[in-house]
């Protein structure tokens, strides 16, 4: 495994201090999404429906009017990718460029080719465990977008779909693993805790979600810590989640196995 090495030139805040920044940068980004996932979820339960009767969407529409929508898609992504600027700043405050945590255009050939791969077989797991529990019950039905047909549809889901990428892995492998290895955590320790924190922001879409990102950030972690690089990481996530809304947008309606809009 690759463990992220320490430089003497790097200046890191106190422990106390790297706890409190790991605290702020989720309170205000992912960690708040798995509070509020874990109260929808409870919401959902409590509700006389049960939960395959029930949609959680993923990318929608904001405004009936299509160019104000336009606008309100662009804004809504740049805006949730703040707690990345946050990150990167905070780590440029303590000496650590982005290509600490192996992002960077290094490798692009390998990064490309390992992240594709990684998202074949993560991409395809995902969707018959998806299925699995939808029809078991445990989970929602996922609408993975609504957005209306136009000309921007396409551009907006593979922006989303990158949005993704960036602001998961950055956040949950690149910046959390590394800070608990400053912290002085074992890597499994802080592989699972980054996995349930994964799991957790999904909760909203059911139990079977919750698994299934969990099991995603498991193998994430491990293969951060082999590889070192966050990059091919981005690059499956971002494939993974484009397959999905892009496929979700050509398909529904038009296959039995997948569950109606």
């Amino acid at each position: 495994m690759v463990i992220v090495e320490q430089d003497a030139s790097r200046t890191l805040p106190s422990p106390r201090m790297l706890r409190w920044e790991i605290f702020t940068v989720f309170a205000i980004s992912l960690g708040a999404s798995g509070l509020n996932a874990l109260l929808s979820l409870v919401g959902d339960l409590l509700s006389r429906q049960s939960l395959s009767s029930q949609q959680a969407y993923l990318v929608g529409s904001l405004s009936t009017n299509n160019w104000l929508d336009l606008v309100l898609q662009l804004v809504a992504i740049a805006e949730d990718l703040m707690p990345v600027v946050l990150v990167f700043y905070l780590m440029a405050r303590s000496g650590e460029p982005p290509s600490v945590m192996g992002l960077d255009a290094r490798q692009p050939g390998r990064d490309l080719l390992r992240g594709a791969v990684l998202a074949a077989v993560i991409g395809g797991a995902g969707l018959g465990l998806y299925l699995t529990a939808y029809h078991l019950g445990v989970e929602l039905n996922v609408v993975p977008e609504s957005l209306p047909n136009v000309w921007w549809r396409i551009p907006v889901l593979l922006l989303s779909a990158a949005h993704d990428g960036i602001l998961e892995e950055i956040l949950v492998i690149g910046y959390l693993l590394r800070r608990l290895d400053q912290l002085g955590w074992t890597p499994w320790k802080a592989i699972v805790v980054a996995a349930i924190l994964r799991g957790s922001y999904h909760l909203y879409q059911g139990v079977g979600a919750f698994v299934g990102n969990a099991i995603m950030g498991l193998i994430f972690g491990y293969l951060y810590r082999r590889w070192g690089r966050v990059t091919p990481l981005i690059v499956a996530h971002t494939l993974i989640d484009a397959v999905t809304f892009i496929g979700y947008a050509a398909l529904v309606g038009k296959v039995s196995w997948l569950p109606p809009k």
